[in-house]
């Protein structure tokens, strides 16, 4: 049987781990800050209490190495909400099985609508985002969404419930660029408590999959845990591990972390882990000085003015003017969103913020004449 993070995983203990995080020392800290590379435990001693006061030296270490590694550029993107339907009940998300509210799959005719308007808005990088509902939103679905809007856009990403290698193989060939799946939260204890029903309850199934993703070839595989369901600095440490493994792994692929903390939806839990606005920024320098290749990104759930200050800090792309519901942005307006969005500044808006800050908005860096 092939070896895949699972058996990496195993060999942890989620209360170990925690408990070496906060028991972190200002020495580990600052002998972290000393190093010229750094590995894992140089990223417990970032994320741990005892970093905080040395912020301000991180953010300027995360500052220049972003700006050595990627220049002073921000990629721009935008979700594109195919479906909200779904079989799984995730206590924290808006698409819920159990929320009794009117579904929607967008059509052919919906899609285009869709496409014309981020065309419009100035987007030719597009995240297609649906819930799991393996009945209708299915890899049959994904192909024929994905050719329709290829000759739009030059990057499609997407974000779709666990699929198999051989299905991950049929969107590499259809042109797909990256994957994103989020494993929520690392802590098996727990896990079953958010999905009590539905395919994602599966931990092992969802553990696995960027090594599917992987084994397919996918040029980019994005990773992430929802800030909020447990401790974030646990959370973040297995992500962490998981992706160390996966670039040891597949090294011919690129690596992206994305940062959703939970945010008001439809019939969902309260955050049981509150992360404040300093505490992401721990956590994104965190991630750029243990890693200078890992693309990081930050989406529509943050507000207007931590949006604002991060551009320079350490990421490096950005969504705007996003549709959490299908149709959001021309078709239906008041279907069904799996979350409430933050900042809902216009795309063009969040571009001229981005070149005052001294960077430049990037909206294509991508040619399907090159794949």
């Amino acid at each position: 049987m092939k070896k895949t993070f699972k058996s990496v995983f195993e060999t942890y203990d989620w209360n170990m781990v925690q408990a070496k995080i906060y028991q972190t020392q200002a020495s580990g800290v600052e002998q972290a800050l000393a190093n010229s590379k750094r590995n894992l435990d140089d990223f417990i001693a970032l994320i741990s209490p005892a970093a905080q006061p040395y912020l301000e030296q991180m953010a300027q270490i995360s500052h220049h190495l972003t700006k050595k590694r990627f220049g002073k550029t921000i990629q721009m993107y935008a979700p594109m909400y195919l479906s909200n339907e779904c079989q799984n009940i995730c206590t924290y998300c808006g698409f819920s099985f159990d929320n009794k509210l009117k579904r929607r799959t967008l059509t052919r005719t919906e899609i285009t609508q869709e496409t014309v308007v981020l065309k419009e808005m100035g987007f030719d990088h597009v995240l297609l985002v649906t819930g799991e509902a393996n009945y209708t939103v299915n890899i049959d679905y994904f192909l024929k969404a994905i050719a329709q809007i290829k000759p739009d856009f030059s990057n499609i990403s997407v974000e779709v419930q666990p699929l198999s290698e051989t299905e991950y193989q049929q969107l590499h060939d259809a042109g797909v660029y990256s994957v994103l799946v989020y494993q929520e939260t690392y802590h098996r204890d727990v896990y079953k408590q958010y999905h009590p029903k539905g395919k994602k309850s599966n931990f092992d199934f969802r553990l696995e999959t960027p090594d599917r993703i992987g084994t397919a070839g996918i040029h980019k595989i994005g990773l992430g845990v929802l800030l909020g369901l447990e401790d974030w600095r646990t959370d973040s440490f297995f992500n962490a591990l998981h992706l160390d493994y996966l670039q040891r792994t597949y090294w011919q692929s690129k690596f992206s972390v994305s940062f959703p903390r939970l945010r008001p939806a439809e019939g969902i839990i309260e955050p049981n882990f509150i992360m404040d606005d300093r505490d992401l920024t721990q956590l994104i320098c965190a991630y750029r000085l243990w890693n200078e290749d890992l693309e990081l990104s930050i989406s529509t759930r943050e507000n207007e003015k931590f949006r604002d200050n991060i551009i320079p800090i350490g990421v490096t792309s950005m969504s705007a003017g996003s549709k959490t519901n299908p149709g959001g942005y021309a078709v239906d307006p008041q279907s069904l969103e799996q979350f409430e969005t933050s900042d809902e500044r216009p795309a063009n808006i969040i571009a001229k913020i981005i070149t005052t800050k001294g960077y430049e908005p990037v909206w294509k860096d991508w040619d399907n004449s090159y794949n």
